[in-house]
């Protein structure tokens, strides 16, 4: 049964893919797409959200980690972008926090 320190993660990684498919498809900040944005924000957005989904189901922490981890540098950049799209950085950010309290609740961080 996953823990709740980890639907924390779960909950961030499902506003993080609402919130990529909101940036690529419907931006209110601009009306063009551009293919290679596309990739690279699923690559950087979606793909770690699926890794968090993944931790997750399997009660895995270092999935956690790694989706933290890997969603860190397009995050902190779009953290300092005015707008809606500041909450990328904040999932990032949660990823961290329910990985801490993943291991926390495992009795592996004192």
């Amino acid at each position: 049964m996953p823990s709740k320190p980890s639907a924390i993660g779960l909950v961030a990684a499902i506003v993080s893919i609402i919130l990529w498919l909101i940036l690529n498809f419907f931006n209110p900040y601009s009306n063009q797409a551009s293919n290679d944005t596309t990739f690279i924000t699923l690559f950087m957005l979606v793909f770690p959200a699926l890794v968090a989904i993944f931790s997750y189901y399997r009660s895995k922490t270092i999935f956690m980690l790694i989706a933290f981890i890997w969603s860190l540098p397009l995050s902190l950049y779009l953290l300092m972008t005015p707008g809606i799209f500041l909450l990328f950085g904040i999932t990032s950010f949660t990823y961290l926090i329910s990985y801490i309290l993943m291991r926390k609740s495992t009795g592996r961080i004192e």
